[in-house]
């Protein structure tokens, strides 16, 4: 794809789960995305905003309001806020990044406040976004990729469907030092022909 083309945009689509709803961030997002991204547990694996800097109401409110929508505007992929479909109560972000569009691949991230962990819904968001994507986008690799040490987000990926390939040696920057990043993938052929794990409306 040439300079002068812009990439393709994603569909604003919602995704709907057992127990979630996948929508866009909007404004009344901001508070809980703050309280979520800066907890300790977050940070330890995702140095958000940046390594070395600590995350504040205002880099909320600008991932929400602007960096957010811009992720699908400019064809880098889509990004949504993860809602308890029941009480709609702010769960997590998790988004596709990094899209090459020419080779049709795309990388899942994804993080969970601290009073939505333990349950599953990782996962489930993590098998409803790829699945989308590999099945209602048409892309050939869905990539995750979690700091090695992160036997939580590992568990995810294994528990989604997701082959692990190896590991990408010194990486990626933490707030403290640096961390290698285990690599894993998913493609149309592990889906075993199986329709995809949710519904977009």
């Amino acid at each position: 794809m040439s300079d002068d083309v812009p990439a393709p945009m994603m569909p604003a689509a919602v995704l709907q789960t057992e127990r979630l709803t996948l929508r866009a961030h909007t404004r009344d997002d901001i508070g809980a995305v703050y309280r979520g991204a800066a907890d300790p547990a977050v940070q330890r694996w995702l140095p958000m905003p940046e390594p070395g800097a600590p995350y504040t109401r205002a880099d909320a409110e600008h991932w929400c309001l602007v960096a957010a929508p811009q992720a699908r505007a400019g064809g880098d992929g889509q990004q949504w806020a993860a809602v308890d479909t029941a009480t709609g109560a702010y769960l997590g972000a998790i988004g596709l990044n990094r899209t090459a569009w020419r080779a049709r691949c795309t990388e899942i991230g994804y993080w969970l406040c601290a009073w939505a962990r333990g349950r599953g819904l990782a996962t489930e968001a993590v098998v409803a976004v790829s699945r989308w994507a590999l099945v209602e986008q048409g892309l050939q690799r869905v990539e995750l990729k979690a700091a090695v040490g992160n036997a939580a987000s590992r568990r995810v990926a294994e528990k989604a469907g997701f082959a692990y390939e190896g590991t990408e040696r010194n990486a990626m920057p933490l707030h403290e030092g640096r961390t290698g990043l285990a690599t894993y993938s998913l493609i149309p052929g592990d889906l075993h022909g199986a329709e995809a794990d949710t519904t977009a409306r």
